[in-house]
């Protein structure tokens, strides 16, 4: 019997009960491990959460994965607090990786950088001389300029200063152009990966990194009217003046007594929490909003299952929650870009082109206004967000991937 190979992961963010870029790496991870045998290599401070969580449940899973705990030395990360300065310690950390690898003695046949998802960051595992694989990788685009200004220049400028860094990097790192060359296999996220990176002459597929437990089917009316709900950070990349915005505009176009059967709710927590309140003051629309914290995803969950459809206005190049919000058959009113724009089709969202400001928010308004008044065709995008949460975005989809991925290389 042929031994089956066996697969080194850096997964840098890896948390069993986190979501976002800590839930895509565990998932991932478990995925492989149905599969194959894995040895996972994440920081250290992911040690406790996932010896918790071990501890906690019986998994046949954990049988197959080793994992090993890397951080470089305290004089080199103190700096570091949480989101400040995490892109140039991911790149530390991703340099001494190789090293750290070698120094543990142990063997495997395939080696894979699986998150962060940058398409602009190198990676050396490539040194490890074994098939190596690179992805999911991506980036944000940038944000249009008519998008940007209701936050003000100190946030165009960061978003320009961003994309300046990430052209500079594309053009010209001999890292990461290193990290090209000597990928055996690249999975990029989006349409976007391969406008700045010369994937024709490689291994690759493009096909969307997020992905999510399947939740069920909750085919019932919904209770209690329109119920519309968008989550996700609070901070300009995400869109959610625009959400607001085309929110207070829905009301305008609906009968004075059907609006009190229709309401936001927006989970989330973040830098623009208090310009979202304001928004929400002037338009007079405060008693239709409702405001909640960042919640534990399961949380999160229990309010996806009540809602009537999802309002996601990112200018980000994926989400994670669109593919959750799919698995409840929620149809998603979203923008027509490489993120959100991409993981849904016409059949189960609308997908917003780039226009004008007030344009974008008339036309995300008459979305929600036809999945509130057309009855039937909101019953038909339900079913078909559900088929496309199937076909695409089950994790299981994800591990039959990387299985075609990993025996192609090796």
């Amino acid at each position: 019997m042929k031994t089956q190979p066996t697969i080194l992961v850096s997964a840098y963010a890896v948390h069993p009960t986190k979501g976002s870029e800590d839930g895509m790496g565990w998932n991932f991870v478990l995925q492989i491990a149905k599969r194959f045998p894995v040895i996972c290599v994440t920081r250290k401070n992911n040690k406790p959460a996932i010896d918790k969580y071990i501890s906690s449940v019986n998994d046949s899973r954990f049988n197959r994965i080793t994992f090993l705990y890397f951080d470089l030395p305290y004089f080199l990360r103190f700096w570091k607090k949480k989101n400040r300065g995490a892109l140039i310690y991911y790149w530390m950390w991703q340099f001494a990786l190789p090293r750290f690898i070698k120094q543990q003695n142990i063997k495997f046949d395939v080696v894979h950088n699986l998150n962060f998802h940058n398409d602009w960051t190198p990676s050396y595992l490539w040194k490890l001389n074994k098939p190596f694989v690179w992805g999911p990788i991506g980036h944000h685009p940038e944000i249009p300029h008519q998008y940007r200004k209701p936050h003000g220049s100190k946030f165009v400028l960061k978003n320009k200063l961003t994309w300046w860094v990430k052209n500079v990097m594309w053009k010209w790192s001999g890292a990461l152009h290193r990290t090209i060359e000597k990928a055996d296999f690249i999975y990029a996220m989006n349409s976007s990966v391969g406008e700045n990176i010369k994937l024709t002459t490689k291994k690759h597929f493009v096909r969307p990194s997020v992905a999510s437990q399947d939740h069920g089917y909750y085919q019932q009316a919904k209770s209690g009217g329109f119920r519309i709900i968008s989550a996700g950070r609070l901070v300009p990349l995400k869109g959610f003046d625009l959400g607001i915005r085309s929110f207070a505009r829905f009301l305008d176009l609906i009968p004075p007594n059907e609006r009190k059967l229709c309401s936001l709710t927006i989970v989330g927590s973040g830098q623009e929490i208090t310009h979202l309140k304001e928004d929400i003051q002037r338009l007079d629309i405060a008693s239709h909003v409702t405001l909640i914290p960042w919640l534990e995803r399961d949380e999160l969950l229990k309010i996806m299952k009540e809602a009537s459809m999802f309002l996601f206005p990112s200018h980000e190049g994926a989400g994670m929650v669109v593919a959750e919000a799919l698995s409840f058959a929620l149809p998603v009113v979203c923008l027509d870009n490489c993120g959100p724009g991409e993981l849904i089709d016409r059949e189960c969202g609308f997908a917003i082109p780039k226009q004008s400001y007030d344009s974008t928010v008339e036309q995300l308004a008459n979305a929600t206004y036809t999945l509130f008044s057309n009855h039937t065709l909101y019953h038909s995008m339900r079913h078909a967000a559900r088929k496309r949460f199937t076909e695409l975005f089950d994790w299981d989809r994800r591990g039959e991937w990387l299985e075609e991925v990993y025996l192609s290389v090796v």
